[in-house]
């Protein structure tokens, strides 16, 4: 019984404190681009919807879950030559642990794209919104409420009770730089395109203590890479992708690669062929987790799967039991072919 008081302590202080000092993060960070940088919206897509659900630690504890969608939309004015303006907006959602300590964050974002040369683009971006965190009080078990033997909720804390709920306001901005090149169709041997950018989240957030009013979140600095070249000789391709995130004194780097198999082609002239991909891939986080990763993409339509096999020091009480995370796709204009996002055409895969 003892053991079982001492874990759950242990888990609980540890889910605090990654809730406070950091962000919700997906391991399928290329795919919720909202999270990254606003200056994505729009670059490769002229509207695209994804949702992603994420849970976690549920071997461990009450499982931390999260979720998150977003939406994005091009608008293009012929007045606008070379450049035009994307609107996007998303909202994050997640709940960990007994007390059910949670987090909303919606946001509103904007960004505009402008075309170097056919090839290349150069993006900036800025989003706004709110934090709402909330946790419920009285599921909270203290120290003094422990007899020795057990635990009893009707003995006094001995604690000043914090807050159940604060709200601030949330900041965030970037730059991007997107390059891609193809002829026709992914699968014609030259297709090559990548995003490499920065951005910063929560600019001087106040209130982020349920106990201490004056206790600042700690502002998100990113620096990512993410691309899909072709593989010389053959329609396939590799999609290597980095990215670094710093808050406070916490730091977190992921890389990894998914190798994409080209299943079918767009058609030609017509509509009939609808083309297909699956990639398959790992990941690694740093001192934390290695993460498989599937993806397949049909038509308009994607699904993602991941799953992180924890390696950090919580391995003992885990057992490499991390996260499973599932991410759905919908773009409006996807066409394999038709130019992989370059920036005189139509927006694609």
């Amino acid at each position: 019984m003892l053991k079982k008081y001492i874990l759950f302590g242990f888990v609980s202080a540890f889910m605090i404190n990654e809730a406070t000092a950091q962000d919700i993060h997906f391991s399928q960070y290329t795919e919720i681009p909202s999270n990254i940088n606003p200056a994505l919206a729009g670059v490769s897509y002229d509207t695209r919807v994804i949702g992603q659900f994420r849970t976690q630690w549920g071997s461990v504890a009450q499982a931390y879950q999260t979720y998150g969608i977003s939406y994005e939309q091009a608008i293009k004015h012929k007045k606008l030559k070379g450049s035009y303006f994307s609107v996007a907006a998303n909202i994050f959602r997640d709940m960990s642990g007994d007390a059910k300590m949670g987090m909303l964050n919606p946001n509103l974002g904007v960004s505009y794209v402008q075309k170097i040369n056919k090839r290349m683009k150069v993006s900036g971006g800025i989003q706004g919104g709110f934090m709402y965190r909330t946790i419920d009080v009285t599921k909270l078990r203290w120290d003094r409420q422990f007899t020795g033997y057990e635990y009893d909720s009707s003995l006094p804390s001995g604690e000043t009770v914090p807050r159940s709920a604060i709200t601030s306001y949330d900041l965030g901005g970037g730059f991007n730089y997107s390059y891609a090149q193809s002829e026709k169709f992914i699968s014609s041997k030259d297709g090559n395109k990548f995003n490499i950018g920065a951005s910063a989240f929560h600019y001087e957030i106040p209130r982020n203590s349920f106990f201490s009013s004056s206790e600042k979140l700690y502002t998100r600095y990113c620096f990512y890479f993410n691309g899909d070249f072709n593989i010389p000789g053959t329609k396939n391709a590799v999609m290597p992708s980095f990215i670094w995130m710093g808050q406070g004194k916490s730091n977190e780097f992921v890389v990894g690669a998914l190798y994409k198999f080209i299943l079918v082609d767009q058609s030609l002239y017509t509509a009939i062929k609808k083309p297909s991909a699956f990639s398959l891939g790992v990941q690694y986080r740093y001192k934390d987790a290695i993460i498989p990763c599937m993806l397949y993409q049909y038509d308009k339509y994607a699904i993602g799967v991941a799953y992180d096999i924890n390696v950090s020091a919580l391995t003992p009480a885990s057992k490499r039991n991390g996260a499973m995370e599932v991410m759905l796709r919908y773009n409006m204009s996807p066409g394999y072919g038709k130019n992989l996002g370059r920036g005189d055409t139509k927006a694609s895969y």
